[in-house]
This record gives structure tokens, sequence and C-alpha cells, in this order.
């Protein structure tokens, strides 16, 4: 597949095309592999190992890491990019158990992120029960052997791991999730694990969240969400799930997904310096209008005054221009919504459940509903758009939005922004892509505007979320920085030139699926359950990115590696 980067001739009703001008990248797909797993997070986050040029990639669904062999890269477009498997790997099984260098013997999960920095490659694992701590493994790279060396145990359920820029320390996003009946909620945190003369240190720091809890209020009023059974702390609330380190080493920035905010780490005094909501975004203002209903039988994008999003991001990278530091978010959204396994109402309501249903089982707790259920103040001008063509099938949060606490929403507050932003060293945004997202889907894809990542659906996302922005990366290309965005459910990569932050400009949407296949793939990750063409449907639902620069490449071009979770593809694009 060969695509140039150059924004559509043809001007779409909703005007995104004209509006920008006109950029020469070139993006080939020259490489793909192939897990043959679908539906089971076969393909998770990539990195890349420059000295035996391999990337390195979490294979969720066998818990392994698959090393896929790049050295041999082509540097011609694949012919038949839907389902091309050019691309081999050798698998790096991880153990079942290990003894961490602080003497504990721990039963190992799952496999959830990777790193690499030189030779070190670290992996976040978490524990068998989640809610205890997890571990970073580190592994040594010497030629085509990678050699376990320790394990360091960190906090609950790490969830992601980044080197910093130099290599002298390793960043680790303790999530910290509660069992499904929310009985037990172990707080998030951030490890912090040190290399000493290039040797990784026996004991993880871990810096908690528990001095903020005087702050909650403050917090709450500025944009961050709260959103837990009563009787939990801000600190089981939170719960980290990205890192970023600033190219000077000395910060970190966190993602709080789930409570719409940043948090700032200074990694020199091994401090939690502050937290920075991300605020509202307002759907009524005039370039951010959505597509809220999965209802309308077509693509209807417009203003809805009184609507707001969470931003939420997923995602975040770091970069500098002109000395200023800038974090760049990929806007997902989530919500907590958390069922568990009970035999009937009887023993669902004795277990602490607040509902039972025959397909989902208990219900321990949600702040999610629909915005037609939610009683909305009189003031409200959503009022008089409920209607499941509108703005009633909308998914939205019951924890804000009663701006008095009186019981009527003056606000509907949905979850994410369908965006990517751009924020200043002080937590200030400078630029987000309003709605820029879905007016590109809607112009180069109507037939597939808005549909799910495991199967064919047109507009079955409007209501929730949209197209998901998720993966990130960030890389130069002669002398223009570029974010590449993946959108998790409607597949596919934005492109936008970012070398001027407030003046960021789209380029390009690349899409490697095909949208006329008959196939469905339940989320359930059950196998049997796959139906139709779902080997033909090409990438499904990008998880991770990882920018390789010319200089570090085998093909002396940039690089762009895809890992795709639900069709357990990794993909490998060339920029020129």
């Amino acid at each position: 597949m060969k695509l140039k980067l150059v924004p559509a001739l043809s001007v779409f009703a909703l005007n995104i095309s004209a509006a920008f001008p006109t950029y020469a990248l070139t993006m080939d797909l020259v490489g793909r592999y192939q897990t043959g797993i679908y539906g089971e997070a076969g393909a998770e986050i990539v990195d890349y190992h420059q000295n035996t040029q391999s990337a390195y990639v979490v294979n969720g669904a066998k818990n392994r890491i698959d090393i896929i062999k790049l050295a041999h890269l082509s540097t011609t477009a694949i012919a038949h990019p839907y389902t091309a498997n050019t691309l081999t790997a050798v698998q790096l099984t991880l153990p079942k158990e290990v003894v961490t260098t602080d003497h504990q013997s721990i039963q190992l999960g799952i496999a959830n992120s990777l790193t690499i920095h030189g030779d070190w490659l670290a992996i976040a694992v978490g524990n068998q029960v989640k809610q205890e701590n997890g571990v970073v493994l580190f592994y040594s790279i010497k030629q085509d052997q990678t050699k376990f060396v320790k394990a360091v145990q960190v906090g609950a359920l790490p969830d992601m791991v980044t080197f910093t820029p130099d290599g002298t320390k390793v960043i680790v996003a303790n999530e910290g999730e509660p069992t499904a009946d929310y009985q037990y909620d172990p707080v998030g945190s951030i490890g912090i694990i040190n290399l000493t003369s290039n040797v990784p240190d026996d004991v993880a720091v871990l810096l908690m969240f528990d001095k903020f809890e005087s702050q909650k209020e403050q917090l709450i009023k500025q944009g961050f969400k709260y959103a837990s059974p009563e009787g939990h702390s801000l600190s089981q609330d939170i719960e980290p799930e990205y890192v970023t380190v600033t190219d000077d080493n000395r910060y970190a920035w966190v993602s709080l997904q789930e409570n719409n905010a940043l948090a700032k780490v200074d990694l020199k005094n091994h401090n939690i310096d502050g937290i920075y909501p991300l605020g509202l975004k307002d759907f009524g203002q005039v370039g951010n209008g959505i597509d809220a209903s999965d209802k309308d039988k077509g693509v209807n994008i417009h203003e809805w005054q009184g609507v707001y999003g969470l931003y939420q991001p997923d995602t975040i990278h770091s970069y500098t221009i002109n000395g200023k530091h800038y974090t760049v978010t990929a806007n997902e959204g989530d919500s907590r919504d958390w069922w568990f396994q009970a035999n009937d109402k009887q023993a669902c309501l004795n277990a602490g459940g607040k509902e039972f249903d025959k397909d989902d089982g208990c219900l321990a707790y949600s702040e999610e509903t629909r915005a037609g259920k939610l009683l909305l103040s009189a003031n409200n001008p959503a009022k008089e758009h409920m209607s499941k063509k509108e703005l009633g099938r909308l998914k939205v949060t019951t924890t804000m939005g009663d701006e008095d606490g009186d019981g009527q929403y003056e606000k509907i507050v949905t979850f994410g922004a369908r965006s990517f932003s751009i924020w200043d060293e002080h937590g200030q945004q400078v630029f987000d892509s309003g709605n820029e997202f879905a007016k590109v889907l809607a112009e180069r894809y109507p037939e597939g505007f808005n549909t799910d990542e495991a199967e064919n659906n047109k507009d079955n996302r409007s209501d929730d979320k949209g197209s998901e922005p998720e993966a990130l990366a960030l890389g130069d290309v002669n002398g223009k920085t570029y974010a590449f965005i993946g959108l998790e459910r409607m597949g596919g990569i934005m492109v936008y030139d970012i070398s001027q932050p407030k003046q960021s400009k789209f380029i390009d949407y690349q899409l490697n699926r095909d949208l006329s296949t008959k196939f469905e793939i339940d989320d359930s990750t059950d196998p049997v359950t796959l139906k139709g063409e779902y080997i033909q449907a090409g990438d499904l639902a990008p998880e991770g990115m990882r920018f390789v620069s010319a200089e570090e490449s085998p093909t002396n071009n940039a690089l762009l590696l895809v890992a795709n979770e639900v069709s357990g593809t990794v993909s490998v694009y060339q920029l020129k």
C-alpha cells in the first residue's frame, strides 16, 4: 500500500480539505507480521532495538514477547496490504513466577508493556492477583540473545513502563485497578527504578498520591473526575495510565485517564509536584461538533449546546520546540463500569451488588448512563434534543454536570474528546484538533464512519467516544515534527504536523482496513466466536506505536511500527 500524504482535492460539505496546505510525505506499508490471533490482544505494545534491528511486541494473548526481525525489511510497498505476512518473529517466553530483588516470590500474571534503551529491555508484568504488587522484568539484549537479569517489585498492576531519554531511570505507571466486585481497590502509584552505572537498582521508589486528598474538592471543581464508591480515597480513585518524560530527563508527565488529568513528577527529587485537571471540551462550540447517536442512520456531525467531553488521554508523548516542553495526548476517554459474576439476583445482592443482569452478571459500580436517562435542569439547552436520533443515546457520566447539587444536570458530560491535544509545561492547552477526526472519516470513508473494531458496522460507535484516539507516536522527518494518532475503533492513523504547536496542521489519514468485508470478532476474546472474513479485514485497533528515526532504521528512512490489538498484526510503514 502506498499513500502520498496530501489533503484530498474534493471539498467535503464540512469543508475539511480546503483548510489545509499540501505537504509531501510518503507513507508506504513495507512490512507486516501476523500472529494469527484475533480478538485476544495478540499485538499490543511495540518498541525497537536498534543494535539487532528488531521490533519487540507484547503478545498479551500468549503472554510472551514476539521479536520481529527488520534487518532485511523491504523498501517496496506491499502489494496485498490487508492479508500480507512478510515478516517473521521469534518468541520470548515470560516466566510464570519470579523471585524479586527484595526476595519476594511472585506469581506473575500478564505482561502489559515494554520499553527498550540501549541493550536493556524492561517489561511491566502484573501479579497473578492483579491487585497485588507486580514487577518490572529486566533483560539484556546481546546480538540474538535476550537474557533475563532481574525482577524488581513495583506497585499494583504496572500498566506502562518507559525509560528516560538518557536511560538512567525506568518510570512505571502502576494503575491499581480494583477487584471486579470493588471490595478491594489498591492505590495507584508511580514507580521509579534508577540505573546505577547502567545497572537497574534492586528496589523501586514508589510515589503515592495520598498528599492530594486535601485538594480533592478543588481538583473536582477544575475538571478532575472522581468516580468511586463512597468511602474510597482519592489515591484509590487515581489510576495512572501512561508516562512520558521530558527531553531534559527532569520531569515525567503521567496521564490519569479515568480522572481526566495529568500529573507532573519531579524525577530528581522523587516527588509528584502536582495534578493538572484538563477540564471540559465544549461540544457546543463551533468546530467541536460530534455525531452523538448510533441510531440516526448516517453522518450527523454538529454542535450540541450543553454537552461537554472529558479529554481523558490514554497514550501521551513529549517533545520540545524552541526550548519549551509540550505534552501531546490522544484523548480516548474511559469510564468506571464494574461487573462481577453471581448466580442469581439474591447472590448478587448478598455480595453487595447494585443490580443483577442475566447476561452481564452483578453490578458492583458504574458511573455510566445514557443522556436520555439524566434528569436535566430546565435551563440545559440539550433538554429538547433527547430523542435516540439526537442526544438520548449518548453515553455519559453521572458524576459530573450537576453544578449545584440539586440532582438536576446543568451539563451533559460524556467520555473522551474525540481528538488529540497539545499542552504546555503548565498543563494549559495550546492546541486541540476539534472534530477534524470525525470530518475526515466522514469525507474519506462515509460507509465506515464510526464503525467498531470488531466488525464493519457503520455509526455504531457514535454514541460511545466515536473513533477513540488511543495510540500515539511522535517523530521528525526532514525537519518537521509529526504526530501519528491511532484510532482504536475505526482503525488507521491520523497524521499531523506539530512543528508549530499552536498552528498544528492535519496532513492525512492512513487506513489499512477493508470496510467491505463481513466479519465479527466477539470482544470476549473467545476465539470460537470469530465469524466471517476477519482474515481479510486488514489491521484492527492500533494499540501501540513506535516511531523509528532514519538514523535508527535498517532502511535509512524513518519508520512507524504499529501494533494492532484485535487483528494481532504489526504493520511497518516507511516514511520519507
